[in-house]
């Protein structure tokens, strides 16, 4: 017999359904809960409620674990490139050779936006932040690719929609950033890679005209390969929330965006920045910064360390590190941030205060840090995860499609307003 658990309200028992996972996750079915007994489960912030049953990416934070599809993280970041891991998630597995050569052919054929979006870059004004415009351009995309409403009725067209987004985010992003400090556009170029012609887009001027360094698109594939997909966080949940409602994918993807800049998600990297900011500007000493952290100095936060579903070191921080380690070897250290984040980096895992309360460095203290060495501005660290993030969007938005039975997402409340009132005219109110 099916595993079941049993919950008794009053004098009365409902029998609720257990699903288990591939890797033992156990999970209370109640689905039929409200319809059996009138009763809903209360849980702020979903903290303890699985929304979906899904085959892409597995988390365990008791012990580390983050696999893409049954795949390490740490394998797929040593030994992938960030297109082939893109293909992994969004088609199911590995490609061959020949589906590689097709899929980056694919990408590159969609590099190009319609030129006509360029007036929209114009038309912004030149301090916007680069999510904003990003957000908008993407959400744009569906006045020009109207086949996009459609999408869901027959799944997802793969050949042509997958590397239409995953390619034009990338341009649409680095022409966001020319935008934002006035310089021309760079077009992407056929004979780059896919990460090489990012840091191209970004970074080549007329009067510095060269070359990315080969090493430092290494590092940036890497940076992408681990933000790729985290399962169920608030950004993916938003695109299968906001694509239960069968809108097209762009404005899906759009909504993910959104809610990938808020400072607790996406934009915690430029935080951790911040953080080092002020240790340099206001002139302390690591030991002065933790003495004050520990105090719970409101204006002295330790940024970049701990993390909701991590209890041990974050994988991700794992390879990151491992990176930026590579980078001070072949490059040095010359930047007083980066000096300032490896000592404190040293001194909190050396620290039982710190230990003792799982505060383990995470993704943002060393992606941080890295897109700094990588020249990229703090402004840009949002939009970099979000490049990042896509292929693990596209692929929970297609899985969403495929579940049957199909059901829009519809939470439930418990209402805490008063249980009636009326309309008093605006003359008789105090």
């Amino acid at each position: 017999m099916s595993e079941f658990a049993e919950l008794k309200i009053n004098d009365k028992i409902y029998i609720l359904p257990i699903i288990i996972g591939t890797r033992g996750e156990k999970a209370i079915d109640i689905s039929n809960l409200r319809k059996e007994s009138g009763f809903i489960t209360l849980d702020v912030g979903y903290q303890n409620t699985g929304t979906c049953k899904s085959a892409i990416t597995f988390v365990d934070g008791e012990r580390g674990i983050l696999r893409y599809r049954g795949i390490p993280v740490e394998e797929l970041a040593e030994k992938s490139t960030f297109v082939e891991t893109a293909y992994l998630l969004v088609f199911g597995k590995l490609p061959n050779k020949t589906e590689l050569a097709k899929f980056s052919a694919s990408l590159t054929e969609s590099s190009l936006i319609h030129e006509d979006m360029l007036n929209f870059f114009n038309g912004y004004p030149s301090g916007a932040h680069p999510m904003a415009i990003l957000s908008s351009m993407v959400s744009s995309l569906s006045v020009y690719y109207p086949d996009a409403f459609h999408l869901f009725e027959d799944d997802i067209d793969s050949d042509v929609n997958v590397p239409r987004l995953l390619s034009k985010i990338r341009t649409i992003a680095a022409f966001s950033y020319k935008k934002s400090i006035g310089e021309p556009i760079v077009y992407p170029r056929a004979d780059y890679s896919y990460c090489k012609n990012i840091l191209n887009m970004m970074f080549w001027s007329y009067s510095k005209p060269q070359e990315p360094d080969t090493f430092k698109v290494k590092v940036l594939e890497k940076l992408l390969i681990v933000h790729a997909d985290h399962e169920q966080n608030c950004s993916t949940s938003t695109v299968r929330l906001v694509g239960s409602s069968k809108v097209n994918l762009y404005a899906s993807i759009c909504a993910g965006i959104c809610a990938l800049w808020g400072p607790l998600h996406g934009g915690a990297n430029q935080k951790v920045m911040e953080m080092l900011d002020k240790i340099v500007e206001k002139g302390y000493s690591i030991d002065q910064f933790i003495e004050k952290a520990k105090s719970k100095d409101p204006n002295c936060r330790l940024m970049g360390f701990g993390h909701r579903i991590y209890k041990t070191y974050d994988p991700r921080a794992k390879v990151l590190k491992a990176v930026c380690d590579e980078m001070v070897k072949k490059y040095g250290v010359s930047e007083p941030r980066l000096e300032k984040a490896l000592e404190l980096e040293e001194k909190v895992l050396k620290d039982d205060y710190f230990l003792s309360r799982n505060l383990y460095p995470n993704v943002d203290f060393y992606s941080g840090i890295l897109f700094r060495m990588l020249g990229i501005p703090t402004k840009m660290f949002p939009v970099m995860f979000a490049i990042g993030r896509l292929p693990g969007w596209i692929s929970q938005w297609k899985e969403l499609h495929s579940t049957v039975p199909f059901k829009i997402g519809r939470p439930r409340q418990i209402y805490i307003g008063p249980e009636e009132a009326h309309y008093i005219p605006i003359e008789e109110r105090k």
